[in-house]
């Protein structure tokens, strides 16, 4: 259940309007999150490579993340939480949307995948869930909520010492304002227009602070970008539009 009560909450209302008046289109590969069906590979190639190194997985398995507990904040359709179950991971997903979960809880029930969905905020399953996961998930969440701070310490209490937090998002550059916001939104069309407040968007420096502040320290960082001709994404050196972080609790690993 979501705290409506709570003096400080993640939650933006806007933006949880936006997401569920296109719930039903998560798996559309040609609809609204066409873009993050695209993303979606070098997400998973990233978290593969960086959370498989933290715990000393097996890469040549088929299931290199079993015995794992992890979190997928902002879940959204399931498109991380899916291909991290076949992966072997226990997934719990979460996601501010209640039609948003409906779907893919029943997008993950047809395809015979066993995922824990709640309807929930990081803060509120913080509290009801310490320490409850070997790693965390945030991919493209945390330039939408309304309070990053809250939402950096609520990872930290989410994942278990020596746990690991994987975080994507969004620079707040001017080529991050001209491609990622103004492109993506009136050019493209990739998203709705007003998905993205710029403003929002946290540099490398701020959001590797947020996560110091909360107790985690960032072990590993990464840009990525798009090849319009390939029509994909892929890692870069460049983090000046989007980039993915990961950061460790102290403690036992693995």
């Amino acid at each position: 259940m979501i705290e409506k009560s709570m003096a400080r909450s993640t939650i933006d209302p806007e933006d949880v309007r936006r997401f569920s008046a296109v719930a039903d289109e998560w798996w559309d590969m040609r609809g609204p999150f066409a873009p993050l069906h695209k993303f979606t590979p070098v997400r998973l190639e990233l978290i593969r490579e960086w959370i498989g190194d933290h715990f000393s997985c097996d890469e040549a398995a088929a299931r290199p993340f079993a015995g794992l507990r992890m979190l997928d904040i902002g879940c959204g359709g399931g498109l991380l939480s899916e291909p991290l179950t076949r992966l072997g991971a226990s997934m719990t997903g979460i996601d501010a949307e209640g039609k948003t979960i409906r779907t893919a809880a029943l997008h993950a029930e047809e395809g015979g995948l066993e995922i824990d969905y709640r309807v929930s905020l990081a803060e509120a399953l913080a509290e009801e869930m310490p320490e409850a996961f070997d790693a965390v998930i945030a991919s493209e969440v945390i330039e939408h909520v309304a309070d990053p701070s809250l939402f950096a310490t609520s990872l930290a209490k989410l994942v278990r010492p020596g746990g690991a937090v994987f975080v994507t998002t969004l620079n707040r550059t001017g080529k991050s304002l001209l491609f990622g916001k103004f492109a993506a939104e009136y050019l493209l069309r990739w998203v709705p227009p007003g998905t993205h407040d710029w403003r929002q968007f946290l540099t490398p420096e701020e959001l590797r602070d947020l996560l110091a502040e909360a107790g985690l320290t960032v072990t590993e960082r990464s840009g990525i970008r798009f090849d319009p001709l390939a029509d994909s994404f892929s890692r870069s050196s460049d983090l000046a539009i989007n980039y993915a972080m990961l950061a460790v609790k102290p403690g036992a690993n693995g």
